[in-house]
């Protein structure tokens, strides 16, 4: 599978969101033991699982590694919002023939959304219809 037509793995979307949120706190990015802190402080992961899964996102693409002394530090080379983008449009794509409009239709028509998450759609939509 090509970098580019790579979709993340429910694991790899579990550490690549973490990462997402660490290293926008720092400048010289993020280790595998601040992911482990940040989303696994119970030690639910394996220190070895969680290193194997920045490396395997960093051979394809989602991440940089660079050696600071002894440690490596992972800075994501995608933005979480493009990414996120591209996964929604691939889902729709699966599932609803492309199109995102059915896709909302199913989340609204399905029982799934709270009265408050429809509200919260609702003026969504509103404001970008004004735009």
């Amino acid at each position: 599978m090509s970098k580019q037509n790579f979709q993340p793995s429910p694991l790899e979307w579990e550490v690549m969101n973490t990462i997402w949120d660490v290293s926008a706190k720092s400048p010289h990015g993020t280790s595998v033991r601040e992911v482990m802190d940040a989303a696994y402080p119970k030690g639910e992961r394996a220190y070895t699982t969680v290193q194997t899964v920045m490396n395997s996102l960093t051979a394809k693409g989602f991440l940089k590694r660079e050696k600071i002394g002894l440690v490596g530090f992972y800075k994501p080379l995608r933005k979480r919002d493009d990414t996120v983008k591209k996964e929604v449009k691939t889902f729709a794509g699966k599932v609803f023939g492309g199109s995102l409009t059915e896709l909302a239709n199913y989340l609204v028509s399905s029982d799934t959304l709270s009265r408050e998450e429809i509200m919260s759609l609702k003026k969504l939509i509103d404001q970008k219809a004004k735009k």
